[in-house]
């Protein structure tokens, strides 16, 4: 109960700021950097949230729901450079991010935890992440790595029947945690990490490493690195040097440049990722759906759910604790998942705010899924595997 604990003892100390014309929320990611493609649609469902909120009464007397945006660069410097920025200049009172879990991990301790500001992250998943000495402050709508290195691992061995693999990792936070879980659960399941392999990322070339990783005879290699930092080289050179044809990895790997620079008929069949997901067959997920969707965007692109729960969440807390500074809106953050109340998603807005106007509880059912937070501040979740479809796109597909 750390978490819970420390939030409500710096909500009872809270004092609500005089009403504002707007209320500032951070929005940080990697704008720029080596996921840049990834963290657009995020972006997008960021704003399409801040957008429902303000089209439909906006926040406590009216206020609305302003979105500065932080280039974090995946970067952890970079991060505490746009986390600085918006908190000491901008003058948020909660941020939406970084996206990347070294952003996160770099930003959240030398800057927003200092200054009582809360994060909602989208995207950071790194196990690290839950072990913050936070003061109630660091949340995340996306599940940890401690869960999605285990589910590979069994996707691995159980449903691919791989028992022999190489393994390299960028040396960063995200990468780093996520393979150290999917190691050890390979090897509680009865399968061999013949070679294990940390790289720096944004190298010309990974040949030789790949040449060494395959030395072995490994049945594929278990990937963990950002496409735009080491990944689509590393399977570049390893395609080249035939040192592996078949890959695993994660969702710092998904993005349609993977295919479109190494060929789709090369990995059809020959790819499998996984990812935090939704069950599209949720009402929530699907009124979210078809609102991003009309903004021109793919709901199913990775994280975009998680972009749209976080932002909405904050705008919530906000409302729940009726104050918008960093200390109300982490009690507020711990309030709108109330077992038994009221039960409101994505784009409900207008009916949340009068319910909690009443005096109701509210329970939000995201469209990712469930966001209940626990005492670390981290959710539940589901994952999906893509691979490459017959359209050359990647298609994925909920593991339940």
């Amino acid at each position: 109960m750390r978490k819970l604990l420390a939030a409500a003892a710096l909500g009872a100390l809270a004092v609500a700021p005089a009403q504002a014309a707007e209320i500032k929320i951070g929005s940080v990611g990697g704008i720029t950097g080596p996921i840049a493609e990834l963290v657009a649609p995020i972006m997008a469902g960021r704003a399409l949230a801040a957008a429902h909120v303000n089209e439909n009464g906006g926040v406590l007397g009216g206020d609305m729901l302003v979105m500065v945006p932080g280039d974090s660069q995946c970067d952890p410097k970079a991060a505490v450079d746009a986390g600085n920025k918006v908190v000491n200049v901008d003058r948020v009172v909660a941020i939406v991010g970084p996206n990347c879990s070294g952003a996160t991990n770099a930003m959240t301790q030398s800057v927003t935890i200092p200054a009582g500001i809360p994060s909602v992250s989208d995207s950071a998943t790194a196990p690290s992440i839950s072990e913050l000495e936070d003061n109630g402050l660091v949340f995340r709508v996306v599940p940890s790595d401690a869960y999605q290195g285990a589910t590979l691992a069994r996707y691995a061995y159980e449903t691919l029947g791989f028992r022999r693999l190489a393994m390299t990792y960028a040396n960063d936070d995200y990468n780093a945690g996520i393979a150290a879980v999917f190691a050890r659960v390979f090897d509680e399941l009865g399968g061999e990490i013949q070679a294990n392999q940390v790289h720096e990322p944004n190298k010309a070339s990974y040949r030789a490493e790949v040449s060494t990783l395959g030395a072995g005879g490994a049945e594929a290699l278990a990937l963990f690195a950002y496409y735009g930092g080491s990944g689509i080289t590393i399977l570049k050179n390893s395609l080249e040097t035939g040192a592996f044809g078949k890959f695993i990895g994660a969702d710092g790997m998904i993005d349609q440049s993977v295919i479109d620079q190494l060929g789709a008929d090369t990995l059809r069949g020959n790819i499998w990722l996984t990812k935090a997901a939704a069950d599209p067959e949720e009402p929530a997920y699907k009124v979210f759906a078809e609102a991003y969707a009309a903004t021109g965007n793919d709901p199913q692109a990775s994280y975009a759910i998680n972009g749209y729960d976080a932002t909405f969440m904050i705008a919530l807390a906000i409302e729940a604790a009726g104050a918008a500074d960093g200390a109300s809106i982490a009690r507020g953050l711990t309030m709108i998942n109330a077992k038994g109340g009221e039960v409101v998603g994505p784009n409900e807005w207008a009916r949340a705010k009068a319910a909690l106007a009443a005096g109701k509880a509210i329970d939000y059912e995201g469209a990712s899924g469930s966001v209940d937070f626990d005492a670390n501040g981290d959710v539940p979740g589901f994952y999906s595997v893509s691979v490459v479809g017959d359209d050359g796109k990647w298609a994925p597909t909920l593991l339940k």
